[in-house]
Protein backbone atom coordinates (compact mmCIF):
# COMPACT_ATOMS: atom_id res chain seq x y z
CA UNK A 1 0.00 0.00 0.00
CA UNK A 2 1.39 3.92 -0.98
CA UNK A 3 1.10 4.51 2.89
CA UNK A 4 4.58 2.25 3.46
CA UNK A 5 6.35 3.37 0.66
CA UNK A 6 8.19 6.25 2.18
CA UNK A 7 8.76 4.34 5.50
CA UNK A 8 10.34 2.22 3.31
CA UNK A 9 12.56 4.56 1.74
CA UNK A 10 13.35 6.07 5.45
CA UNK A 11 14.01 2.45 6.67
CA UNK A 12 16.90 1.74 3.76
CA UNK A 13 18.07 5.26 4.44
CA UNK A 14 18.60 4.32 7.97
CA UNK A 15 19.95 0.68 6.79
CA UNK A 16 22.62 2.38 5.36
CA UNK A 17 23.68 4.94 8.65
CA UNK A 18 23.79 1.67 10.28
CA UNK A 19 26.09 -0.48 7.61
CA UNK A 20 28.41 2.98 7.63
CA UNK A 21 29.16 2.34 11.20
CA UNK A 22 30.25 -0.87 10.78
CA UNK A 23 33.64 -2.16 11.55
CA UNK A 24 36.84 -1.65 8.81
CA UNK A 25 35.64 -5.24 7.77
CA UNK A 26 32.10 -4.06 6.92
CA UNK A 27 30.43 -5.69 9.66
CA UNK A 28 27.49 -4.11 11.39
CA UNK A 29 27.80 -2.39 14.97
CA UNK A 30 25.01 -3.51 15.86
CA UNK A 31 25.99 -7.64 17.45
CA UNK A 32 24.67 -7.91 21.39
CA UNK A 33 27.21 -6.75 23.70
CA UNK A 34 29.59 -5.41 21.24
CA UNK A 35 29.42 -2.07 22.84
CA UNK A 36 31.91 -0.09 25.58
CA UNK A 37 28.80 -0.21 27.59
CA UNK A 38 27.88 -3.70 27.43
CA UNK A 39 29.08 -6.94 29.20
CA UNK A 40 30.92 -8.25 25.83
CA UNK A 41 29.11 -11.44 25.94
CA UNK A 42 25.78 -12.36 24.10
CA UNK A 43 22.43 -12.61 26.50
CA UNK A 44 21.43 -15.82 27.41
CA UNK A 45 18.87 -17.50 24.96
CA UNK A 46 15.30 -18.27 25.84
CA UNK A 47 13.45 -21.06 25.09
CA UNK A 48 9.75 -20.77 25.42
CA UNK A 49 6.79 -23.32 24.15
CA UNK A 50 3.67 -21.68 22.33
CA UNK A 51 1.68 -19.81 25.27
CA UNK A 52 3.99 -21.04 27.89
CA UNK A 53 3.77 -18.53 31.10
CA UNK A 54 6.30 -18.64 33.98
CA UNK A 55 5.27 -15.77 36.30
CA UNK A 56 3.47 -12.61 36.29
CA UNK A 57 4.77 -10.05 33.63
CA UNK A 58 6.38 -6.88 34.33
CA UNK A 59 5.73 -4.47 32.32
CA UNK A 60 7.78 -1.34 30.88
CA UNK A 61 5.61 0.83 28.73
CA UNK A 62 4.97 4.47 27.41
CA UNK A 63 2.07 5.81 29.14
CA UNK A 64 -1.82 5.26 27.95
CA UNK A 65 -0.21 3.33 25.08
CA UNK A 66 -2.61 0.22 25.45
CA UNK A 67 -6.52 -0.61 26.43
CA UNK A 68 -6.26 -1.75 30.08
CA UNK A 69 -9.11 -3.94 28.94
CA UNK A 70 -5.97 -6.01 26.58
CA UNK A 71 -4.38 -6.70 29.69
CA UNK A 72 -7.27 -7.85 32.03
CA UNK A 73 -8.15 -10.64 29.01
CA UNK A 74 -4.67 -11.75 28.53
CA UNK A 75 -4.37 -11.89 32.24
CA UNK A 76 -7.83 -13.93 32.65
CA UNK A 77 -6.86 -16.34 29.72
CA UNK A 78 -3.18 -16.79 30.79
CA UNK A 79 -3.60 -16.81 34.78
CA UNK A 80 -1.09 -14.29 35.44
CA UNK A 81 -0.72 -10.51 35.87
CA UNK A 82 0.75 -7.81 34.39
CA UNK A 83 2.15 -5.14 36.84
CA UNK A 84 3.08 -2.18 34.52
CA UNK A 85 5.41 1.00 35.01
CA UNK A 86 5.95 3.94 32.85
CA UNK A 87 8.57 5.68 31.70
CA UNK A 88 8.99 9.18 29.57
CA UNK A 89 11.59 8.27 27.25
CA UNK A 90 13.74 6.11 25.60
CA UNK A 91 16.93 7.66 27.54
CA UNK A 92 14.66 7.02 30.97
CA UNK A 93 13.68 3.63 30.39
CA UNK A 94 17.51 2.69 29.24
CA UNK A 95 18.99 4.25 32.42
CA UNK A 96 16.71 2.30 34.72
CA UNK A 97 17.59 -0.87 32.94
CA UNK A 98 21.72 0.39 33.46
CA UNK A 99 21.10 0.83 36.88
CA UNK A 100 19.44 -2.44 37.57
CA UNK A 101 15.79 -2.34 37.32
CA UNK A 102 14.14 -6.01 36.10
CA UNK A 103 11.39 -5.76 33.52
CA UNK A 104 9.88 -8.65 31.41
CA UNK A 105 8.72 -6.48 28.54
CA UNK A 106 9.71 -3.18 27.32
CA UNK A 107 8.77 -0.91 24.48
CA UNK A 108 11.85 0.53 22.87
CA UNK A 109 11.91 3.08 20.19
CA UNK A 110 13.67 2.14 16.97
CA UNK A 111 17.31 3.34 17.52
CA UNK A 112 16.98 2.45 20.94
CA UNK A 113 16.74 -0.99 20.17
CA UNK A 114 19.66 -0.79 18.06
CA UNK A 115 21.74 0.89 21.19
CA UNK A 116 20.04 -1.88 23.60
CA UNK A 117 21.52 -5.06 21.32
CA UNK A 118 25.00 -3.87 21.14
CA UNK A 119 24.85 -2.96 24.92
CA UNK A 120 23.91 -6.76 25.26
CA UNK A 121 20.86 -5.86 26.92
CA UNK A 122 18.29 -7.57 25.06
CA UNK A 123 17.41 -11.05 25.19
CA UNK A 124 16.95 -12.90 22.01
CA UNK A 125 13.00 -13.94 21.28
CA UNK A 126 11.82 -17.50 20.77
CA UNK A 127 10.53 -16.64 17.23
CA UNK A 128 8.94 -20.68 17.27
CA UNK A 129 6.95 -18.90 20.66
CA UNK A 130 5.22 -16.07 18.77
CA UNK A 131 3.75 -17.64 15.42
CA UNK A 132 1.79 -14.25 15.19
CA UNK A 133 5.07 -12.52 14.12
CA UNK A 134 3.69 -13.84 10.76
CA UNK A 135 1.48 -11.38 10.61
CA UNK A 136 3.93 -8.11 10.62
CA UNK A 137 3.76 -6.36 7.41
CA UNK A 138 6.84 -7.22 5.65
CA UNK A 139 8.30 -3.67 5.91
CA UNK A 140 8.35 -4.74 9.74
CA UNK A 141 10.57 -7.59 9.32
CA UNK A 142 14.17 -7.72 9.80
CA UNK A 143 14.43 -3.96 9.94
CA UNK A 144 17.71 -2.07 10.03
CA UNK A 145 18.14 -1.17 14.08
CA UNK A 146 17.24 -5.15 13.96
CA UNK A 147 18.56 -6.91 11.28
CA UNK A 148 17.87 -10.17 11.83
CA UNK A 149 14.94 -9.34 13.79
CA UNK A 150 15.84 -11.61 16.91
CA UNK A 151 15.25 -9.32 19.62
CA UNK A 152 12.37 -7.03 18.86
CA UNK A 153 8.83 -7.26 17.11
CA UNK A 154 6.69 -4.17 16.23
CA UNK A 155 4.20 -2.63 18.27
CA UNK A 156 3.13 0.41 16.70
CA UNK A 157 4.25 3.54 14.61
CA UNK A 158 3.54 6.94 14.27
CA UNK A 159 4.63 10.35 14.42
CA UNK A 160 5.41 13.05 16.67
CA UNK A 161 3.81 16.20 16.09
CA UNK A 162 1.85 19.74 18.02
CA UNK A 163 -1.42 19.52 19.55
CA UNK A 164 -3.33 22.86 19.09
CA UNK A 165 -5.77 24.44 21.07
CA UNK A 166 -7.89 26.58 18.09
CA UNK A 167 -10.24 28.70 20.46
CA UNK A 168 -6.45 29.66 21.81
CA UNK A 169 -4.47 29.86 18.72
CA UNK A 170 -6.94 30.95 16.40
CA UNK A 171 -8.27 28.78 13.40
CA UNK A 172 -5.71 30.32 10.93
CA UNK A 173 -2.48 29.21 12.55
CA UNK A 174 0.61 28.65 10.77
CA UNK A 175 1.65 24.69 11.40
CA UNK A 176 5.07 25.40 12.50
CA UNK A 177 7.12 24.75 15.62
CA UNK A 178 7.21 28.29 15.88
CA UNK A 179 3.96 27.53 18.19
CA UNK A 180 6.67 26.76 20.60
CA UNK A 181 9.65 28.13 20.06
CA UNK A 182 8.56 31.79 18.95
CA UNK A 183 8.74 33.97 21.79
CA UNK A 184 6.80 36.61 20.24
CA UNK A 185 4.02 34.01 19.55
CA UNK A 186 4.10 31.79 22.80
CA UNK A 187 4.16 34.84 24.72
CA UNK A 188 0.61 35.89 23.30
CA UNK A 189 -1.00 32.50 24.96
CA UNK A 190 -2.94 32.17 28.43
CA UNK A 191 -0.87 29.08 30.02
CA UNK A 192 1.84 28.95 27.70
CA UNK A 193 3.35 25.40 25.56
CA UNK A 194 4.36 22.11 26.83
CA UNK A 195 7.54 20.78 25.40
CA UNK A 196 8.13 16.67 25.21
CA UNK A 197 10.68 15.53 28.44
CA UNK A 198 12.70 14.19 25.61
CA UNK A 199 16.31 14.60 24.85
CA UNK A 200 16.18 13.33 21.22
CA UNK A 201 12.91 14.37 20.62
CA UNK A 202 12.69 17.93 21.78
CA UNK A 203 15.84 18.52 20.61
CA UNK A 204 15.17 17.48 17.07
CA UNK A 205 12.45 19.73 16.99
CA UNK A 206 14.51 22.39 17.41
CA UNK A 207 17.16 20.92 14.85
CA UNK A 208 14.15 21.21 12.26
CA UNK A 209 12.77 24.29 13.23
CA UNK A 210 16.33 25.35 12.07
CA UNK A 211 16.30 23.66 8.95
CA UNK A 212 18.59 21.20 10.25
CA UNK A 213 18.66 17.37 10.33
CA UNK A 214 16.99 15.95 13.37
CA UNK A 215 20.13 13.11 13.67
CA UNK A 216 22.69 16.26 13.51
CA UNK A 217 26.20 15.38 14.64
CA UNK A 218 27.62 19.04 14.25
CA UNK A 219 28.01 20.38 18.10
CA UNK A 220 27.37 23.90 16.52
CA UNK A 221 23.78 22.69 15.53
CA UNK A 222 22.82 21.41 18.59
CA UNK A 223 23.92 24.53 20.41
CA UNK A 224 21.88 26.28 18.02
CA UNK A 225 18.69 24.00 19.08
CA UNK A 226 19.51 24.11 22.45
CA UNK A 227 20.15 27.95 22.51
CA UNK A 228 16.68 28.19 21.40
CA UNK A 229 14.83 25.91 23.63
CA UNK A 230 16.41 28.43 26.32
CA UNK A 231 15.26 31.52 24.55
CA UNK A 232 11.27 30.14 24.81
CA UNK A 233 11.76 29.13 28.26
CA UNK A 234 9.70 31.77 29.74
CA UNK A 235 6.45 30.89 28.35
CA UNK A 236 7.47 26.74 28.23
CA UNK A 237 4.93 25.58 31.08
CA UNK A 238 6.60 22.23 31.12
CA UNK A 239 8.97 19.57 29.98
CA UNK A 240 6.58 16.68 30.24
CA UNK A 241 6.14 13.36 28.35
CA UNK A 242 3.46 12.21 30.73
CA UNK A 243 0.33 14.61 30.83
CA UNK A 244 1.31 17.07 27.90
CA UNK A 245 -2.15 15.68 26.29
CA UNK A 246 -4.41 16.61 29.13
CA UNK A 247 -2.41 19.27 30.15
CA UNK A 248 -3.58 20.49 26.62
CA UNK A 249 -7.19 19.88 26.82
CA UNK A 250 -8.04 20.95 30.34
CA UNK A 251 -6.70 24.82 29.26
CA UNK A 252 -3.05 24.25 31.46
CA UNK A 253 -1.11 25.21 27.66
CA UNK A 254 -2.21 26.27 24.54
CA UNK A 255 0.29 24.20 22.43
CA UNK A 256 1.53 20.89 23.34
CA UNK A 257 4.11 18.52 21.87
CA UNK A 258 3.48 15.22 21.85
CA UNK A 259 2.64 11.97 19.96
CA UNK A 260 0.16 11.42 17.89
CA UNK A 261 -2.20 8.62 19.06
CA UNK A 262 -2.57 9.97 22.38
CA UNK A 263 -3.76 13.59 20.71
CA UNK A 264 -6.56 11.74 19.51
CA UNK A 265 -7.41 9.88 22.10
CA UNK A 266 -7.49 12.98 24.30
CA UNK A 267 -9.45 15.23 21.44
CA UNK A 268 -12.27 12.68 21.23
CA UNK A 269 -12.84 12.50 25.09
CA UNK A 270 -13.84 16.16 25.40
CA UNK A 271 -17.04 17.62 24.50
CA UNK A 272 -15.93 19.56 21.49
CA UNK A 273 -13.31 17.57 19.46
CA UNK A 274 -13.16 19.85 16.75
CA UNK A 275 -11.45 22.65 18.58
CA UNK A 276 -8.39 20.72 18.74
CA UNK A 277 -6.24 19.77 16.38
CA UNK A 278 -3.04 17.53 15.95
CA UNK A 279 -0.66 18.84 13.24
CA UNK A 280 2.53 17.74 11.90
CA UNK A 281 4.75 21.30 11.18
CA UNK A 282 5.80 22.47 7.74
CA UNK A 283 9.22 21.95 9.13
CA UNK A 284 9.04 18.50 9.58
CA UNK A 285 9.41 16.22 12.52
CA UNK A 286 9.74 12.28 13.64
CA UNK A 287 8.50 9.28 12.44
CA UNK A 288 9.01 6.58 14.60
CA UNK A 289 8.25 3.01 15.47
CA UNK A 290 8.26 1.31 18.97
CA UNK A 291 8.94 -2.50 19.25
CA UNK A 292 8.23 -5.13 22.21
CA UNK A 293 11.62 -6.49 23.57
CA UNK A 294 12.38 -8.51 26.25
CA UNK A 295 15.18 -7.60 28.38
CA UNK A 296 18.12 -9.62 29.13
CA UNK A 297 17.60 -9.41 32.93
CA UNK A 298 13.98 -10.38 32.29
CA UNK A 299 12.62 -13.00 35.40
CA UNK A 300 9.80 -13.97 33.31
CA UNK A 301 10.62 -13.87 29.89
CA UNK A 302 8.90 -16.77 28.54
CA UNK A 303 5.91 -14.81 29.89
CA UNK A 304 6.77 -12.18 27.51
CA UNK A 305 6.41 -13.86 24.14
CA UNK A 306 2.79 -15.30 24.47
CA UNK A 307 1.81 -11.60 25.87
CA UNK A 308 3.55 -10.47 22.31
CA UNK A 309 1.99 -13.26 20.19
CA UNK A 310 -1.27 -11.94 21.65
CA UNK A 311 -0.39 -8.25 20.55
CA UNK A 312 -0.17 -9.80 17.25
CA UNK A 313 -2.82 -11.17 16.87
CA UNK A 314 -4.93 -9.55 13.85
CA UNK A 315 -8.14 -8.48 16.03
CA UNK A 316 -5.98 -7.72 18.93
CA UNK A 317 -3.45 -5.71 17.07
CA UNK A 318 -6.74 -3.58 15.67
CA UNK A 319 -8.41 -3.41 19.10
CA UNK A 320 -4.79 -1.58 19.95
CA UNK A 321 -4.85 1.06 16.79
CA UNK A 322 -8.64 1.37 17.42
CA UNK A 323 -8.32 2.73 21.20
CA UNK A 324 -4.80 4.21 20.95
CA UNK A 325 -4.81 5.72 17.56
CA UNK A 326 -1.69 4.75 16.33
CA UNK A 327 -0.98 3.06 13.03
CA UNK A 328 -0.59 -0.59 13.49
CA UNK A 329 2.40 -2.65 11.80
CA UNK A 330 0.17 -5.55 11.37
CA UNK A 331 -1.11 -5.96 8.18
CA UNK A 332 -3.18 -9.15 9.30
CA UNK A 333 -5.08 -6.43 11.46
CA UNK A 334 -6.08 -3.99 8.77
CA UNK A 335 -8.92 -5.57 7.96
CA UNK A 336 -10.14 -4.65 11.52
CA UNK A 337 -9.64 -1.55 12.09
CA UNK A 338 -11.64 1.56 11.68
CA UNK A 339 -11.32 2.85 8.01
CA UNK A 340 -11.90 6.35 9.56
CA UNK A 341 -8.64 5.86 11.00
CA UNK A 342 -7.43 4.04 8.02
CA UNK A 343 -7.92 6.97 5.74
CA UNK A 344 -6.75 9.45 8.67
CA UNK A 345 -3.48 11.22 6.87
CA UNK A 346 -2.93 12.05 11.01
CA UNK A 347 -2.44 8.58 11.44
CA UNK A 348 -1.33 6.71 8.58
CA UNK A 349 0.32 9.92 6.54
CA UNK A 350 0.53 10.08 3.29
CA UNK A 351 3.63 9.63 1.02
CA UNK A 352 4.08 13.66 0.72
CA UNK A 353 3.61 13.94 4.17
CA UNK A 354 6.45 11.31 4.99
CA UNK A 355 8.89 12.74 2.85
CA UNK A 356 9.40 16.00 5.72
CA UNK A 357 9.52 13.24 8.43
CA UNK A 358 13.19 11.90 9.38
CA UNK A 359 13.52 8.21 12.13
CA UNK A 360 15.16 9.39 14.71
CA UNK A 361 18.92 7.22 14.37
CA UNK A 362 21.68 5.70 16.82
CA UNK A 363 23.93 8.77 16.48
CA UNK A 364 26.53 6.46 18.46
CA UNK A 365 28.87 8.05 20.79
CA UNK A 366 27.17 11.23 20.08
CA UNK A 367 23.92 10.47 21.51
CA UNK A 368 25.77 12.23 24.79
CA UNK A 369 25.62 15.22 23.03
CA UNK A 370 21.67 15.01 22.84
CA UNK A 371 21.66 14.44 26.08
CA UNK A 372 24.03 17.46 27.45
CA UNK A 373 22.35 20.55 25.19
CA UNK A 374 19.25 19.23 26.30
CA UNK A 375 19.52 19.19 30.01
CA UNK A 376 21.94 22.45 29.27
CA UNK A 377 18.70 24.49 27.36
CA UNK A 378 16.42 23.77 30.33
CA UNK A 379 18.92 24.87 32.69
Amino acid sequence: MRRWMKLIALLGAMALVIAACGDSEGESTTTAGGGDGGSGEDPSTVECEVDEVDGDLAFYNWSEYIDPELISAFETEYGVDVIEDFYESNEAMLAQLQAGAVYDLIVPSDYMVGIMIEEGLLLPLDQDAIPNLSNLAEEFVNPPYDPTGEYSAAYQWGTTGLGVNISEVGEDFEPSWALVFDPDLTSTFSGGVSLLNDPRETMGAALKYLGYSLNSTSEEELQEAADLIAAAKANIAAFDSDQYDENLVTGEVAVSHGYSGNFFTAFADTDDPDNWAYVIPEEGGTVWIDNMAVPAVAESPCTAHPFINYLLDAETGAALTNWNYYASPNAAAEEFILEEVLTDETIYPSDDLMQKLEIIKDTGDFEIQYNDFYQLARS
